[in-house]
């Protein structure tokens, strides 16, 4: 769709309790660029993307994110830490004080969608304070034809007011900051923050429970391409672990970068618009699809400019290391078109395993893969904190734990089933350290990597001969296509093997602790996935 449609459609907030508002409706990323400019609010940087300030908050903040605790969620939910609830009465209050706070303001409205398969789309409208938000949402969620406008009808809202402070004693939130989902009224409230990807972790928060309980359908924390026989490998991982660089194949079409729903029907559909990538230390020689794609309509959030110029020094994070941007998944070239994918075959979940134990690439059965999907296994390397010279390991359930309202196991036998019916071969690699620990050893060459996920993706493995891990129990292939045969074996590169021992044991128990909390919920099966931690 041309970013200069001009819109005719005009649209009344009353009814969501926003009176006498300026509404600026379904601008163009081209106005919406032009008023942020106008306004001061953000600068062009040398490639002509915009760049903006997201304020005190350059990240999500996961103890302000609430659910409403209603008659649709109270039994669904897994309450705790990670989904707070919030009481109806409370969310009432707070949403009129907020509507209240934009009446009589200029507001950004945007129609758009989630969910690129027509059977399970779901209209979302935005209202936003600032233009560079709405452009934010322009970029990451689907952009319906202007002829979809006419009797456009959203099921859900987005509200997203940063200059709006919540008076904690008063408002039941944590601090001025929050985003609330309230499954009743199909709202996304967002106040006291500026940080973009609330709105889209806030949608994609409530796919995460819509899809599984009310249309059978898988939503993942992952990206996902196509091959050129039509099949899909889906891509689990956390941050650093190698997502969006190993899902950019030139052999292979990008279905998309981070959320995506598996079907009944065996199709995986990408959720978005656009991809939200982060571009700390980035470069054309490592992320080329990425930094091609700063151009005119993307959005740079929190970079610093090299001095005297407008060009971005992408290895300043003197105001975070959360540097971002968003941009039109039309920016990538190698795109799989309609962004939906049949016939799932191959599933990587990937781990940064900075103790340098797991091996570079193993194959897992439906126990093993439902287990280390609950477990979300990545490593933080040793921080430079007095005295800490061990790496840290970083457990997120099913890859996504901030963004999933019902108990991960839930998510792990739809994932099960899927694999076993779909015939999917899941795989686990380790992107992170070989050799030893980080310190000692050495990161996994990336050429390496893709070598072996290539080979997966080719059948290359299908007849090779495979080791069990004496721990983790992972079958080992033992020759690999490009790939050393000495490093398919992570005990065989560190000089130490009794040390290798000891610490992989160290690692099993450190999973053990971590899934003790879900070891209830857990059927047999998924336990036999388990290491050997004796």
């Amino acid at each position: 769709m041309d970013t200069n449609t001009v819109f005719s459609k005009s649209i009344s907030l009353k009814e969501l309790g926003i009176e006498n508002a300026k509404v600026r409706y379904q601008l163009s990323a081209d106005e919406l660029h032009a008023i942020t400019l106008q306004s001061g609010q953000g600068v062009e940087n040398s490639t002509g993307a915009l760049a903006i300030n997201t304020g005190e908050f350059t990240g999500r903040s996961p103890q302000d994110r609430f659910i409403v605790k209603d008659d649709i969620t109270k039994d669904q939910v897994w309450w705790g830490n990670v989904n707070i609830p919030f009481e109806p009465e409370a969310f009432e209050k707070l949403y009129k004080k907020v509507t209240a706070f934009l009446s009589d303001k200029e507001v950004f409205v945007r129609d758009s969608y989630v969910c690129s398969d027509s059977n399970y789309r779901l209209n979302v409208r935005v209202v936003t304070e600032t233009a560079w938000s709405n452009l934010f949402c322009y970029n990451m969620f689907l952009r319906p034809e202007e002829s979809e406008l006419a009797n456009f009808t959203p099921e859900w809202t987005v509200v997203c007011a940063p200059s709006f402070m919540a008076d904690p004693a008063v408002d039941g939130t944590r601090q001025s900051n929050f985003a609330i989902l309230d499954f009743t009224k199909k709202i996304a409230l967002i106040g006291g923050t500026g940080y973009t990807g609330e709105m889209k972790k806030g949608i994609f928060s409530a796919l995460n429970f819509i899809l599984p309980v009310f249309k059978n359908t898988l939503p993942m924390h992952c990206s996902a391409n196509v091959g050129e026989d039509g099949d899909t490998a889906i891509f689990f991982g956390l941050s650093g672990t190698g997502k969006t660089t190993l899902s950019a194949d030139p052999e292979r079409k990008l279905i998309g970068d981070d959320e995506h729903g598996w079907t009944n029907e065996n199709t995986v559909f990408n959720f978005e618009g656009g991809c939200y990538a982060k571009v700390i230390n980035l470069t054309e020689e490592n992320e080329p699809d990425i930094f091609r794609a700063i151009k005119k309509g993307a959005l740079l959030e929190n970079v610093v400019f090299k001095e005297g110029t407008n060009e971005v020094d992408y290895d300043d994070v003197s105001i975070t290391q959360n540097t971002r941007v968003s941009y039109p998944i039309t920016h990538i070239d190698n795109v799989q078109p309609g962004l939906v994918g049949h016939n799932p075959k191959n599933i990587f979940f990937l781990t940064a395993d900075s103790f340098g134990i797991l091996p570079p690439i193993s194959k897992l059965t439906p126990g093993q893969a439902a287990y280390h999907f609950i477990s979300g296994y990545t490593a933080k390397v040793a921080g430079t904190e007095a005295g800490v010279t061990e790496p840290q390991p970083n457990f997120s359930a099913c890859f996504g734990a901030p963004f999933m309202p019902l108990h991960p196991t839930r998510y792990a036998e739809m994932l099960s089933k899927k694999m076993k019916d779909a015939g999917v071969k899941v795989w686990l690699i380790n992107t992170g350290w070989t050799g030893g620990p980080y310190g000692i050893g050495s990161r996994m060459k990336l050429k390496y990597t893709r070598a072996m996920i290539t080979a997966a993706l080719k059948g290359e493995l299908d007849n090779v001969e495979y080791v069990d891990h004496k721990v983790f129990g992972l079958a080992k292939p033992q020759s690999c296509p490009n790939v050393p045969e000495e490093i398919l074996n992570p005990r065989n590169t560190w000089e130490d093997k009794d040390l290798y021992d000891k610490k992989a044991l160290e690692l099993a128990q450190k999973f053990k602790a971590n899934f003790a909390k879900f070891e209830e919920f857990a059927n047999a099966e998924i336990l036999a996935g388990a290491p050997i931690t004796e």
